[in-house]
């Protein structure tokens, strides 16, 4: 792995943890094994690591679920598997998905990380839009305000989940969402 790719890694585990407001160079360098000064070579500026970070993660996210559509075949299939996104964090240590812990902290955020964590929330919206028009579960006029929803909720799900530190409540949540017909059964 590249210094690089360590930083940004380092720095996505640091952010799900602590937020953007969170991550330090210190620590991250630290946890690199690297000088502090050494993170400044790669990225100068803290907001340029945290729009880098919140780019490599949507563009992660946005792969794993085109992967995710292409190992199922099926848009119902791939639908119900959406929630497995969200659940990845919990399971790694019950971090909370990067998207969602810098939209909390929208506010403080440099533009550039903003722009980033806006793509994040559009990309999710796309695929889940694109699936439920291919699954015909709502026309095309509602397949956006549906996907939002679905995006809302599995995120806030994982928020409630998180904060109990119980992975059980995300799972009863989405179950939940089947059962309302949110989500496909």
């Amino acid at each position: 792995m590249s210094t690089n790719d360590a930083i940004l890694a380092a720095a996505t585990r640091s952010a799900q943890a602590h937020g953007y407001g969170g991550m330090n160079y210190r620590d991250l360098a630290k946890e690199v094994g690297i000088k502090a000064a050494s993170i400044y070579h790669h990225f100068p500026s803290k907001a340029e690591l945290g729009a880098a970070v919140a780019k490599r993660y949507w563009e992660n996210t946005a792969a794993d679920l085109e992967a995710m559509f292409a190992e199922t075949g099926d848009p119902i299939k791939a639908l119900r598997r959406y929630p497995e996104i969200f659940r990845r964090s919990l399971e790694r240590g019950n971090r909370l998905c990067l998207g969602s812990f810098m939209s909390a902290e929208y506010d403080d955020l440099p533009e550039p990380v903003k722009k980033e964590v806006q793509t994040f929330a559009n990309v999710n919206v796309a695929w889940l839009r694109k699936l439920l028009n291919a699954a015909g579960v709502v026309g095309p006029e509602q397949s956006e305000e549906r996907a939002r929803a679905i995006f809302a909720a599995v995120a806030g799900a994982q928020l409630m989940a998180r904060s109990r530190a119980d992975i059980a409540l995300f799972d009863a949540l989405i179950k939940s969402y089947r059962s309302a017909g949110l989500l496909p059964a």
